[in-house]
């Protein structure tokens, strides 16, 4: 094989499990990654991120190998940190073009003005990065959190120039159809590779999983007939030999000179036999199909969609009343204007602009305004730490047992398996806004408050959360560049836009 036709990436016998769990995320994992864009999905805690460490050399498997040719780089999902090559990107003269395409111009003058982008602009700047320093291999995990529309628009063409292989986690569908020629489904302990899109294997795995369903429980009632069958036959014989056997008892043999009577019974009892013959070869045939039954692949699917209860809506009239007012956004000098601000007991409002007009500057301002008992209120920041993910996760393991439960139950229903995540030292970010939104639907929150709600969460948690805030009856704030999610919760839009200065201002739609 010529040194071109040989993968950038393979996965040989691939077993892998963190530390205390009872069941390894990888077993015997074994495919191959051709040049190009592999879209790769499964739930919140299935293994998305794990696998992208594998396969780029920050995690070593407990068993297997992993044969890589090139060099190999990961882009992760937090955007605390500016990367490894920020700096050396940064001034050299070779990113002009890259910077231009990406739009990160003048304003962004210094290295160290990292702390002060929007997390929208710091995703910008990991992927130029990435494709900067052109890697044979590069993994991003969910490169479209945070950005806006108009800021994924850039980063498409982008990506799609990039000549390497490349491993892509993400909950944008429409990316995923768009860029992937196939995609890894992970249902751990294992993962099957799919042609096409995301769209396309998502389909094609759900009409195998249909099929095999089918043919599960055609076989499950085939075998429940034959032995049904072969009970009847079976008790039909053994009474009829008893009636015969009780009628032969109460004859006197000597009215049986000819042993006709002797007779019957011989054949009655090599009936019986038959008949227990024929039962047995019915049970065998039902043993036969069951184990037909057995050998399918029928995954388990576990219930979801879930309602938030006990919320409901504050019986006074306003949660929040700001006068007109500005907020500066940094030492730029620049400033958010906004005019006269109220949130009701039963609003429902979606905050919208572009990366860097002060979204997240205002949610911090409103939620210190709040007129609400914090039991009352459901937040999820647009990131939390790694630090903070692991103290929420150690605060859900020490509740009571039977609070816990309901918060687990909780996170059930949006599409992540309670057992696997308590047993994780970690919790993934889509992991970590489930926990946040399991504990405020159990304490009946007045209002929730969401930032960049869809980011991190996995295809079925998405929907899940959308059927949960259409039913909810609470106030909502949701500040996302999901247009489609919030059209279908939200009922009125507070939206950011750049005035000419260089300064954001308010306006309510």
């Amino acid at each position: 094989m010529s040194v071109s036709n040989v993968p950038v990436l393979a996965l040989r016998e691939i077993t892998f499990g963190w530390h205390g769990m009872t069941a390894p995320l990888f077993q015997n994992l074994t495919v191959q990654f051709p040049t190009g864009w592999t879209g790769v999905a499964g739930a919140n805690g299935a293994g998305k991120t794990t696998l992208l460490k594998i396969a780029t050399g920050l995690l070593a498997p407990s068993a297997g190998n992993v044969v890589r040719r090139g060099d190999a780089l990961y882009v992760a999902q937090r955007t605390d940190t500016p990367p490894e090559n920020w700096a050396e990107f940064f001034w050299s003269p070779d990113s002009a073009a890259l910077k231009s395409r990406l739009r990160m111009g003048e304003d962004w003058d210094t290295p160290e003005r990292w702390q002060t982008l929007s997390h929208g602009e710091r995703k910008r700047a990991q992927i130029a990065v990435a494709i900067w320093l052109q890697p044979s291999l590069l993994a991003l995990d969910e490169p479209t959190n945070h950005i806006d529309a108009d800021a994924r628009a850039l980063l498409l063409p982008v990506l799609r120039d990039f000549s390497g292989t490349g491993l892509l986690v993400s909950h944008d569908r429409e990316l995923l159809d768009t860029l992937c020629r196939q995609c890894l489904l992970i249902d751990p302990p294992s993962a099957v590779l799919r042609p096409g899109g995301i769209t396309d294997a998502l389909a094609q795995q759900d009409s195998e999983e249909r099929s095999a369903q089918h043919e599960s429980d055609v076989l499950r009632r085939a075998s429940s007939r034959l032995r049904s069958e072969a009970q009847e036959r079976r008790t039909l014989g053994e009474q009829k030999a008893a009636a015969m056997r009780g009628s032969h008892q109460r004859k006197n043999p000597k009215h049986d000179p000819d042993g006709r009577e002797k007779r019957n019974l011989a054949k009655l009892t090599n009936k019986d036999a038959w008949a227990g013959k024929q039962a047995g070869q019915l049970y065998k045939r039902a043993g036969k199909l069951e184990a037909t039954k057995s050998a399918l692949s029928v995954k388990k699917r576990y219930e979801t969609g879930i309602w938030v209860e006990g919320a409901s809506f504050l019986p006074r009239d306003f949660l929040l009343r700001l006068p007109a007012g500005e907020l500066p956004l940094g030492d730029s000098g620049r400033v958010l204007r906004f005019p006269e601000l109220a949130l009701r007991g039963n609003d429902r409002i979606a905050l919208t602009g572009a990366n860097g007009l002060g979204k997240s500057t205002l949610l911090t301002h409103l939620l210190s305004r709040l007129e609400l008992a914090p039991e009352h209120l459901v937040r999820v920041p647009q990131e939390i730490s790694a630090e903070e993910s692991r103290a929420l996760l150690d605060d859900i393991r020490k509740l009571p047992e039977t609070e816990r439960g309901r918060v687990m139950t909780a996170v059930s229903r949006l599409g992540s398996r309670p057992g696997r995540l308590l047993e994780s030292e970690l919790p993934s970010p889509g992991e970590v806004r489930k926990i946040l939104l399991a504990l405020g639907i159990v304490r009946g929150p007045h209002l929730i408050v969401m930032d960049e709600p869809t980011n991190h969460l996995d295809l079925p948690g998405i929907l899940c959360l959308e059927d949960a805030l259409v039913e909810c009856p609470c106030a909502m704030l949701l500040v996302s560049h999901d247009r489609p999610f919030l059209e279908k919760i939200t009922r009125s839009e507070w939206h950011l836009f750049a005035e000419n200065d260089g300064s954001s201002r308010l306006k309510i739609i």
